[in-house]
């Protein structure tokens, strides 16, 4: 088995601001570096914006950590004029590699559909106005959000600047239809759960240089820390995992994956030849 540590490895989405991590998240971020991570990307998501401050303050804090910045689909109801205003001007730190978390959640239903959508809308026209790529959340959602998606990329890209549909929880047929619109897809611990079989034949016909791993977390902690708390430290298990569904090395999906952040993201500071 290949030791943590080798390649490139990036937790592509993290939420570093969470009040899980207040007690020790010096330590967290600390066991992120020894475990063998190059960077990690700190989601801001929320409608009053304050999740955003925090990630924007913790990246321009420490090296390696680089912000997000967007309205996650829970907090579209909460949207005010002024508030796209304030998030253009968040995005505008240079530690900020993306918009988003923002998109489509049909699940919890916190906010009306209908304002899920016109934000989904609004962050895709700033983030092509900023030439910044968009962070993808979708859950239960799929025929809006491949819909309001092809308004955006299905002409080249329709100037945004890329994208990730993170936390990929579905299967082949709709990885494809993402893949077909230039997206890369994320995955986090759920590729270690027992019943996720779809998530993995998904990843096993997802082009290498389609995939990004990340953790989530605090959610979503990987076997054998399902249950508990997770953190950066363990994409080393959705790493791990990963090369092990593409007959792989760790090694080689660390490398892999990280350069995919790095040219997705643009990571300032980082090189593809880091590592």
């Amino acid at each position: 088995m290949e030791e943590p540590g080798k390649g490139l490895l990036i937790d592509s989405h993290a939420h570093l601001d969470a009040p899980e991590f207040d007690r020790d998240r010096a330590e967290v971020i600390r066991r992120a570096w020894e475990a063998g991570l190059k960077a990690l990307v700190t989601i801001g998501a929320g409608g009053d914006l304050s999740t955003c401050r925090k990630a924007v303050e913790t990246a321009g804090s420490h090296a390696g950590i680089y912000a997000t910045v967007g309205i996650h689909p829970h907090d579209a109801a909460t949207v005010r004029p002024q508030t796209l205003e304030k998030l253009r001007e968040l995005a505008r730190h240079p530690k900020v590699v993306a918009i988003g978390e923002t998109g489509l959640d049909y699940h919890y239903m916190h906010s009306p559909a209908s304002e899920q959508r016109k934000v989904f809308r609004r962050s895709l026209e700033l983030a092509k106005g900023l030439d910044l790529p968009v962070v993808i959340h979708t859950r239960e959602a799929e025929k809006d959000t491949l819909a309001i998606l092809k308004e955006t990329f299905a002409a080249g890209g329709g100037g945004v600047a890329g994208g990730v549909v993170h936390c990929f929880s579905g299967d082949y047929a709709f990885a494809a239809r993402l893949l077909d619109l230039g997206l890369h897809l994320s995955f986090t611990g759920l590729v270690t759960f027992p019943k996720a079989d779809g998530v993995r034949e998904a990843i096993r016909k997802t082009p290498l240089d389609k995939i990004l791993v990340e953790t989530d977390s605090p959610y979503l902690a990987p076997v054998p820390f399902r249950g508990r708390r997770n953190e950066p430290a363990h994409v080393v298990h959705v790493t791990r995992k990963v090369a092990e569904i593409l007959g792989k090395s760790y090694e080689e999906v660390a490398w892999a994956t990280g350069r995919n952040a790095i040219g997705l993201f643009r990571l300032p500071g980082l090189r593809i030849s880091d590592g």
